[in-house]
């Protein structure tokens, strides 16, 4: 019988004889598992990004836009006009229960002058509860007042970076600036916002919802968003919802979406790319496994004597098995360690080589990465470690 420590010993022995083969055979193991976590870092870390970007609007809201994205069963030429929202079902939606806020939104391209200075820009309309619906913050002045929604006047806020592209250091309250060919006062500025999905949110402008379809000649908004009161049920205000526009429309020719489904549907897709790019650094991974394989299958012909010698000593077949598993095991696991080591640093190094690129590695992906690799050296050391049990003593005293 033999024991754990001899085990061991002979294990260490046996790698320790082939130093480069045992370390390249690790090194193929290091290679896969580095790529593996130096890649699902990266997307883990954009996935937790794009979701932090995402989620600042708060979860409580739930979007109204036009058009019905489900197949409706029926034939052709048969559906009732779609109708556009409007800033009456704004207006009735405000009667929804658990509703803190409503606002319409609007969505065009304009050119905004002030003085001998102009730039194109993205022009919100929209109403005065949007910096409570959507959490953004007025830097100086104010945000839009209550005003007649037919009618309302022309004030304007502006964003942070087309203040100060129009206006420089100076303050722009009270000033006049065009917007298309219409002027407008400026009430006040936002906070910098920064981008947002790929959007700058402070190279906007902000006009009335009415102001700004005239504007751009539309018939109806964009979406509607409604704000509801933290812990409401989200089921009864969606249905309440449907019910109000139903009523109005005369059919479903909307889309209602809660901000929880829309980051359900955002975090999938971003879970899908993350497995993806940890599947491709993962290919590595078969090579390395390969690799011991080979090596495990080269050292038992290499060891055929030393096998013999130990059968005719009374070491069991089970104990070979054994030898031979732990030596896969170790040289895995090592180049496991090695790997996490390296992906891990990696990571790290391209945050502060690029601060823009975000990276995250969980600790229990690192735990399951290093059980892989062990789980590799298992699997790929079996069959030679099979064989090497599976020799007989005489024949293996006799290659020798």
């Amino acid at each position: 019988m033999m024991y754990s420590r001899d085990l061991f010993r002979l294990s260490r022995r046996s790698l320790l004889a082939h130093p480069l083969r045992s370390s390249l055979t690790a090194l193929g193991i290091a290679v896969g598992i580095a790529s593996v976590v130096l890649l699902t870092s990266i997307g883990e870390g954009v996935h937790r990004f794009v979701l932090e970007e995402f989620s600042q609007f708060g979860t409580n809201l739930v979007s109204v836009n036009p058009g019905r994205e489900q197949t409706l069963g029926t034939a052709a030429g048969m559906l009732a006009t779609t109708r556009p929202l409007t800033m009456g079902d704004t207006e009735a939606l405000l009667r929804v229960p658990h509703a803190r806020a409503v606002v319409s939104v609007a969505v065009g391209n304009a050119e905004v002058k002030a003085g001998p200075r102009s730039r194109r820009t993205t022009v919100y309309g929209t109403d005065p509860a949007l910096p409570e619906v959507f959490r953004f913050e007025v830097g100086i002045g104010r945000f839009l007042p209550p005003d007649d929604t037919r009618a309302p006047r022309p004030y304007v806020v502006l964003g942070a970076k087309v203040a100060r592209e129009l206006f420089g250091d100076a303050s722009p309250l009270g000033r006049i600036v065009r917007v298309g060919s219409e002027r407008y006062r400026v009430v006040g500025t936002m906070r910098p916002k920064g981008d947002v999905l790929g959007m700058d949110l402070d190279d906007t402008v902000y006009i009335p919802t009415a102001r700004a379809l005239a504007l751009f000649n539309r018939e109806g908004l964009v979406e509607i968003d409604v704000l509801y009161e933290e812990g409401a049920p989200v089921d009864e205000v969606v249905a309440s919802m449907r019910r109000i526009l139903i009523a109005r429309h005369g059919q479903e020719d909307f889309t209602i979406t809660t901000q929880q489904q829309m980051l359900d549907v955002l975090g999938n897709v971003l879970r899908i790319l993350t497995f993806a790019v940890g599947a491709l650094g993962g290919i590595s991974l078969v090579v390395g496994g390969v690799g011991i394989s080979a090596i495990m299958t080269i050292a038992v012909s290499e060891r055929t004597s030393e096998i013999g010698l130990l059968r005719a000593l009374g070491a069991e077949r089970r104990e070979v098995l054994r030898l031979f598993l732990l030596d896969a095991i170790v040289i895995a696991a090592t180049g496991g360690l090695l790997g996490l080591v390296a992906g891990a640093g990696g990571a790290q190094l391209l945050h502060l080589a690029f601060p823009v690129l975000p990276v995250r590695t969980p600790w229990s992906f690192v735990v399951a990465a290093e059980l892989l690799a062990i789980a590799i050296g298992l699997a790929a050391g079996a069959l030679p470690a099979r064989r090497a049990a599976h020799v007989t003593p005489v024949t293996a005293l006799q290659a020798e």
